[in-house]
């Protein structure tokens, strides 16, 4: 069975650092509050003119070093984002030309939070179907740029960055002792739009807009439905909350990744957290996480790794891959 495993991870984080206690000087908020309600205690800030196409460059750039090959090995990218460069072109587009690569297909995925998940289970299809050998999947956010700075309940829960990884075709025996992508599972319910949106768009507005949240609302759907299609994963595979050796969940709430981690199960030591230093970087946060683990030597070739979303729409997405 032909499969797809991660060959390299990569990130990229802007240079400037905001703390919570900047915010404190800027609106009503104070380190304690945002520290007690998110677990946030700092976020990067894309500096101007730094676009969410030089953040995905950079972090494609590391994840390919990682694994060892050039920009000519991939023939596909995948990248997903709500903050694009552009209406169009694509994102994707602008990091494959900047890495002077001049075939196979480079895209964009929306689907916010859940955009990286999304992007993965869309490349794994593409490279176990046999249509591609190599792909870039890349999740890249300015979100500094959507958010209303006089809005504390959403200024303060986001930041910039960009993750990637490098998926290359490998073959397997088709059981859940395989590396690489063992199971995805993909969701989303429109009707929850108001909860989590933007509130701007080149059809309806014309305009950029900002992020607006009904964040009390959010978090009562997030728990149930990241914890659905983790069971959905386990199901597929055989694994379970005991089993897995780690948990790389969406870095959007300490509380809301702690409730779900406690609903399955999940050992708090299995837990990669990262969102006390990055916030929440929307599509980014996944392989952000993902690096800063395998770099600090946690997460190890052979482990099985569990990796989760939830995002405006709203969308939500688990996957289970052995690195």
């Amino acid at each position: 069975m032909r499969r797809s495993r991660i060959a390299g991870v990569g990130s990229y984080l802007p240079a400037r650092i905001v703390t919570n206690a900047e915010l404190a000087e800027r609106m009503d908020t104070s380190d304690e509050w945002i520290r007690q309600r998110t677990g946030i205690g700092q976020r990067h800030i894309a500096a101007e003119g730094e676009t969410t196409s030089m953040l995905g460059l950079k972090a494609a750039e590391a994840a390919l070093a990682h694994a060892g090959l050039t920009a000519q090995d991939i023939d596909l990218i995948v990248l997903a984002t709500a903050t694009p460069d552009y209406t169009f072109p694509s994102t994707a587009t602008q990091v494959q030309a900047a890495l002077g690569i001049t075939h196979g297909a480079a895209f964009d995925i929306a689907a916010v939070c859940s955009g990286f998940v999304y992007a993965l289970t869309v490349a794994d299809k593409f490279i176990t179907s046999g249509a591609n050998q190599r792909a870039l999947v890349i999740g890249a956010e300015t979100f500094s740029r959507i958010l209303d700075w006089e809005d504390r309940t959403t200024a303060v829960l986001f930041g910039d960055g960009a993750g990637a990884v490098v998926l290359e075709a490998i073959d397997g025996k088709g059981d859940a002792a395989d590396t690489g992508i063992l199971t995805t599972h993909l969701r989303s319910d429109g009707r929850h739009r108001a909860k989590l949106y933007v509130d701007g768009g080149p059809s309806s507005t014309g305009t950029v807009g900002h992020l607006r949240m009904e964040g009390r609302e959010v978090f009562k759907h997030a728990v149930g439905m990241i914890t659905d299609v983790i069971v959905d994963a386990f199901a597929a595979t055989g694994y379970s909350a005991e089993t897995i050796d780690w948990f790389v969940p969406h870095q959007a709430n300490q509380r809301i990744i702690t409730a779900s981690a406690d609903k399955l199960g999940i050992a708090p030591g299995k837990v990669v957290l990262t969102v006390d230093m990055h916030g929440n970087t929307s599509a980014a946060s996944i392989p952000l996480a993902l690096d800063v683990a395998v770099r600090d030597g946690r997460i190890q070739r052979g482990q099985v790794v569990l990796i989760e979303a939830m995002g405006g729409g709203f969308t939500w997405g688990a996957a289970l891959f052995r690195f």
